[in-house]
């Protein structure tokens, strides 16, 4: 996905085109809220607090980059976002980020929200594994680079 409105970071890395798509606050608020059934401008801008204008800019980024589209809502007199696939798969990005603020960002004792599941359950931590079912971390995985074509 070349997007010629976009300088990429590192047009190689994963990681950073990703940033470079979603990887400031308001964009991650804004499609962790659509996950949780927003869908119109006002009711992105009443969970978050964003200013109009910021949040203008990334529904339409957003939208632009496929990860949210318009539809006209059930009522018909206005638009609402939906996610996308693209949008929808992020949800292992946002869970992994709740996981870890649930671990790291607040105080033993201190409440947060919890997700659940549809039946009320706590979702288990995400931990990812390997093809052996052994569990990966950043001890257990590198990165294969691109081999940049040699230059005549």
């Amino acid at each position: 996905m070349r997007d010629p409105e976009l300088d990429w970071t590192d047009p190689h890395c994963p990681v950073a085109r990703t940033l470079d798509l979603v990887g400031d606050r308001w964009s991650l608020l804004v499609i962790r809220d659509a996950m949780d059934g927003a869908r119109s401008f006002t009711e992105f801008q009443r969970r978050t607090g964003i200013a109009r204008n910021i949040l203008t800019d990334r529904l339409r980024r957003l939208t632009s980059h496929g990860l949210l589209a318009q539809r006209t809502a059930s009522s018909g007199r206005r638009q609402e976002y939906v996610l996308t696939d693209a949008g929808r798969d992020l949800f292992p990005v946002i869970l992994t980020l709740r996981q870890w603020g649930e671990r790291h960002a607040f105080s033993p004792g201190e409440a947060h929200s919890t997700l659940v599941d549809r039946h009320g359950h706590p979702v288990p931590e995400l931990a990812p594994t390997g093809a052996d079912g052994t569990r990966l971390d950043a001890g257990t995985t590198h990165v294969r680079k691109v081999q940049e074509p040699a230059r005549p």
